[in-house]
């Protein structure tokens, strides 16, 4: 099992939990334990923090979940104002960061890097950000990336907007590094 992967087979969760993987799928099967199946076969997937969050209610150890640091991409075509944000996450909170500055660079990076959360500025020059939004949504491989829009001095009603459209939260402070961590730790529910 590959550190840091964001979704797990029931091979793996079996190996995590300690019991046989029949027993993760009873668990898939019955609801209990949330995630996926791939289109066109039996195999299932489940999630890292749907798994953690099974854990935590089974009162289960989580010690043996491959974690990592949790992985943070930045889409910003500003390279010194998001270089900034990425080493004061890098020191302050010890996340993994990786900056890019367009959506082809976000899709190659999205890929490789396989992020846990994408914190897209919304007022970026050159930077679609609903379309990132909707191409995270449609694979497979990376819908289990949060997504968080950075956006200043938005109404109720552009935020709700962006949440239906897919993203998972919005820094309306982006100078704020204590809500910009706080707000990654709510998106990826790794941290209680």
């Amino acid at each position: 099992m590959a550190k840091g992967k964001n979704v797990l087979t029931t091979g793996d969760v079996a190996r995590i939990c300690n019991v046989a993987p029949r027993t993760v799928s009873k668990w898939f099967d019955s609801g209990q334990l949330k995630g996926y199946r791939i289109p066109g076969s039996k195999d299932r997937r489940i999630p890292v923090n749907e798994l953690i969050r099974f854990m935590k209610a089974h009162d289960m150890p989580t010690d043996l979940v491959p974690l990592g640091k949790i992985r943070v991409l930045i889409v910003d075509s500003n390279g010194q104002a998001s270089q900034t944000l990425a080493n004061i996450l890098q020191t302050k909170a010890d996340y993994e960061t990786q900056v890019v500055k367009s959506n082809f660079e976000t899709g190659v990076t999205a890929q490789k890097f396989a992020p846990h959360v994408l914190l897209i500025n919304l007022s970026a020059d050159g930077i679609d950000a609903g379309d990132i939004c909707k191409t995270i949504r449609s694979s497979e491989e990376l819908q289990t990336i949060k997504i968080i829009a950075i956006a200043k001095n938005l109404g109720p009603a552009e935020s709700t907007a962006l949440l239906h459209k897919g993203f998972d939260g919005i820094i309306s402070e982006p100078g704020n590094i204590t809500e910009v961590i706080r707000k990654i730790e709510e998106a990826t529910a790794i941290i209680y």
